[in-house]
C-alpha cells in the first residue's frame, strides 16, 4: 500500500508545504482535504473518492471547495464524505453554504463511528484531544494497517488503538522548545509522539502537520533526540510511503 503526502503543513501554507491532505490512491482514500487537495486530481485512480475528516479547522478542510476543478473530467462516480455529524453539519451547512460556495454538485456524507468498513477496509475512530472534537483514523487491511493521528495533544491514552500498525502518521506541530504553546494550542511535540510510538510498538513512523514558521533543515528538532530511529522521517510534499 502507498501513501501520497499531498500537504503536510499545519495551520497555513508556506513555499514548500500546503496543509493536511494524504492519499492512498489504489484504495481511493484521502486524509483530511487542506489547500494540498488540489492534487488529488492527478492520482485518482478508483471510481469512488472517500474523504476523511479529522476535525473542520480550515487547513484540514478547505481543499474541499476545489472539488469541482479535481473531479472536471474525471471517471469518479462517487464523493464520500466522512467525519463527525456535527463536522459534516458545518461542511454543509457553511463551507458549501450558498454564501461561500453557490455552485451545487454531487456528494455524500456518512457520519463514523468507532468501527465500521469502507470498501472492505476496517475502520476505526477515537476522539483526540485539541480543544475540539477531533478524531484519529485506524485503517487495517488484511494485509497492512495504518494510523492517522492529528492535531491532539500526544497521549499514551491512545497507544492500544495504534498499536502495531505498518505507519503511524502522527502530527508535530511543534519541537520540544515550544512544549508550552504546543499545548496551549492542543498540539504535539516531538520527544511524545517518539515516545508514544515506541511504546505502541508501530513499524514506521511519520511525523506531519509541520509549524510553517518552523520550516527549516530540522523543522521539528529530531536531531539530538536518541529516541529517534531510522524508521521516522518527516513527511514533506511529495513523499510517497510503501507500507505492509
Amino acid at each position: 500500500m502507498r501513501i501520497c503526502m499531498l500537504g503536510t503543513a499545519g495551520y497555513h501554507p508556506n513555499e514548500r508545504r500546503h496543509t493536511s491532505c494524504y492519499m492512498l490512491p489504489s484504495a481511493g482514500f484521502v486524509l483530511d482535504a487542506g489547500t494540498g487537495f488540489f492534487r488529488v486530481r492527478e492520482l485518482l485512480q478508483t471510481p469512488r473518492l472517500h474523504i476523511f475528516l479529522s476535525h473542520v479547522h480550515l487547513d484540514h478542510i478547505v481543499g474541499l471547495t476545489f472539488l469541482l476543478d479535481v473531479l472536471w473530467q474525471k471517471p469518479v462516480e462517487k464523493v464520500v464524505v466522512h467525519g463527525l455529524a456535527e463536522h459534516l453539519d458545518i461542511v454543509r451547512g457553511q463551507l458549501f453554504g450558498s454564501l461561500l460556495f453557490p455552485v451545487e454538485f454531487r456528494y455524500h456524507t456518512s457520519t463514523v463511528s468507532p468501527s465500521f468498513e469502507v470498501e472492505g477496509v476496517r475502520v476505526q475512530t477515537r476522539q483526540l484531544d485539541h480543544g475540539t472534537p477531533c478524531v484519529g483514523y485506524r485503517f487495517d487491511w488484511p494485509d497492512c494497517s495504518l494510523a492517522y493521528i492529528t492535531d491532539t495533544r500526544c497521549s499514551l491514552d491512545y497507544a492500544d488503538f495504534v498499536r502495531g500498525v505498518d505507519l503511524l502518521i502522527h502530527e508535530c506541530n511543534f519541537p520540544d522548545e515550544h512544549r508550552e504553546v504546543a499545548q496551549h494550542t492542543g498540539h504535539s511535540v516531538t520527544s511524545d509522539v517518539l515516545r508514544l510510538a515506541q511504546t505502541a510498538g508501530v513499524g514506521r513512523l511519520c511525523l506531519t502537520h509541520v509549524n510553517p514558521l518552523l520550516d527549516g533543515d530540522d523543522p521539528v528538532g529530531l536531531r539530538g533526540l536518541s529516541s529517534a530511529g531510522a524508521r521516522t522521517v518527516v513527511a514533506a510534499d511529495g513523499m510517497e510511503i510503501d507500507f505492509g
